[in-house]
């Protein structure tokens, strides 16, 4: 079997790589950057979402995908869905999505038309849903934590299961190096469901000042990433995903 391993530089993308790597399995890596030879050890193939030329020299000879909806695109009308068909065509066994936990419950962010469109397009598939990522902490919120702080995203009193990235890519491998798991949904969460006032908490005993949750609305959220250079429709997607 060959695996096609899509956003593979990214940070699940690489854990399942690693995890495939580590059984011998025979894996492409997508990546969107030209220059990049491989990613874990697994050589590297141009891949663009929006390019379809891209797209037929990485499902050659493929037999299951790991596919990642890039997080700038809100648009999979026009990339995702012609993906599938072509991915179809080549005869790819088995897609696992990196979706999102309570995607069923919200049907306004992308991954929930991805989901619905692979179902439509006839290939076995894994859902993997995860909780928010536990490298949120140190990534998408760090440079509020760093200079004002605080942790600023739109998200309430919700409580999350947050999941290190690691564990993800370890389901998510071994959805696609195992039998038993095509059409199936893995709502995967850490060990325990914080709210963001609670992770604030954490992270102050960790870093030895007061770090608060700022709890802001929703507009005020969508408008601190648009003064952060974030396009619109990341910006929808990320409201969304809070909401």
């Amino acid at each position: 079997m060959r695996f096609l391993v899509t956003g593979a530089t990214g940070n699940v993308g690489r854990e399942v790589i690693k995890d495939l790597m580590r059984t011998g399995e025979d894996v492409c890596a997508a990546v969107y950057e030209a220059q990049i030879s491989q990613v874990e050890g697994a050589p590297a193939l141009r891949f663009d979402f929006r390019d379809e030329a891209t797209w037929g020299p990485a499902l050659a000879g493929t037999t299951k995908v790991f596919l990642m909806r890039p997080p700038d695109m809100a648009d999979v009308e026009a990339t995702l869905i012609p993906f599938l068909q072509q991915a179809n065509a080549h005869g790819v066994q088995q897609i696992t999505f990196l979706s999102l936990i309570g995607v069923d419950k919200n049907k306004k962010i992308p991954h929930y038309a991805v989901e619905q469109a692979i179902l439509a397009s006839g290939i076995p598939w894994t859902f993997v849903r995860p909780g928010f990522f536990m490298q949120n902490a140190s990534q998408a919120y760090r440079d509020d934590i760093r200079f004002d702080d605080r942790i600023y995203v739109a998200a309430g009193n919700g409580k999350l299961g947050f999941i290190d990235v690691r564990d993800i890519g370890a389901v998510a491998g071994k959805s696609l190096r195992e039998e038993g798991h095509r059409n199936k949904v893995y709502a995967i969460t850490g060990a325990e469901a914080l709210t963001h006032a609670e992770i604030a908490a954490i992270i102050s005993n960790a870093v030895g000042r007061t770090i608060t949750y700022a709890n802001p609305s929703n507009r005020d959220y969508k408008d601190h990433l648009l003064r952060m250079g974030y396009p619109q429709d990341f910006v929808d997607v990320m409201s969304g995903i809070y909401f």
